[in-house]
Parts: structure tokens; sequence; C-alpha cells
């Protein structure tokens, strides 16, 4: 068992179980059991991070891999359960402000560009966002203006940010 710079434990013995765990994702992308990298392990253990540690502690001393194997499948289960349930949020949220943006009038086709680049881009400068979707600045200002308007978007208080509203 090695201690990795952050000061938690890893079997590995340079110190990469996060790259292990990222090639547990990769492996299942590979196999196409996931179209994109949606799980995020580590989470899920660093939540049972006490269990972790011990179950990693009893592979050292015993050797006993099984029931390693066990908790990692349950902690892979746990995560995708998570991923599911974040993507079903935001598949609602799209829906949501999607029909928000269809009410708009005239606004309805440069919004809809923003909404989209937006969901690519969550942190833009109206100018470069402007010349990469071929819009003038003051339509893209408009556009920002109009999410604005109806709780999609909202100014946070870094200079000029916007985020999207849950």
């Amino acid at each position: 068992m090695i201690k990795d710079k952050d000061n938690s434990y890893s079997p590995f013995l340079d110190g990469n179980g996060r790259i292990g765990r990222l090639l547990v994702t990769l492996f299942l992308m590979e196999r196409k059991a996931l179209s994109s990298p949606a799980l995020y392990i580590s989470y899920s253990l660093k939540r049972n991070r006490t269990e972790y540690y011990d179950r990693m502690m009893i592979v050292r001393e015993k050797g006993d891999y099984e029931q390693w194997v066990r908790f990692f499948l349950s902690a892979v289960l746990e995560t995708a359960n998570d991923a599911i349930e974040a993507i079903d949020k935001l598949i609602l949220l799209h829906d949501k402000n999607s029909l928000l943006i269809q009410d708009m009038g005239r606004s309805v086709k440069s919004v809809s560009n923003l909404f989209r680049y937006f969901e690519e881009n969550p942190i833009i400068e109206i100018k470069k966002t402007a010349t990469e979707l071929g819009m003038a600045f003051n339509t893209v200002a408009a556009a920002v203006n109009k999410l604005c308007e109806v709780g999609i978007l909202k100014q946070t208080n870094k200079a000029g940010s916007l985020s999207f509203v849950k």
C-alpha cells in the first residue's frame, strides 16, 4: 500500500489509483457499455473513504481480492445510478428551457442557437461567441438578455460571467 501525494492510499505501487479507475471507465466505453465517460467512481470511493482504506488494507494483509472487487463493483453501481439521476435531471432541465425558448417569437432562432452553444460551452465571452456562431455581437447580447429574463441564465459575481439556473 502506497501513500499518494494527497495522503490517500493506493493499491498501485506507483500511486495511480485514479488512473486505474479511469481505465475502468475507458474499458466500459471500449466495450460499448458506456457511450461517454459519465462515471466518476472516485467520488463514490471518497464518500466511503474509511471502508475504501479498510478494504485495501485487507487486500494487502490477507490477499483477499474478492471483497475488494465486490466493494469496487458496488461503487461502480452507485456511480452509475448517480450518473443516470444527473442525466435525467439535465434532460428535464433542457426540455423545460427549450419550452421557454419556443415562446420567444422572432428571437427563437438566435436564442436557440445560443442555448445549444451554452450547453456545450457554459462559460462564454459575447464577442467570441458571436464570432463562433457567425452572429452579430448585439444579437448574441440580446439573446443572453432574453435567457436571463426568463431565468435560464443568471449573471454571477465573477466579472460578467453567466451560468445556467438550476
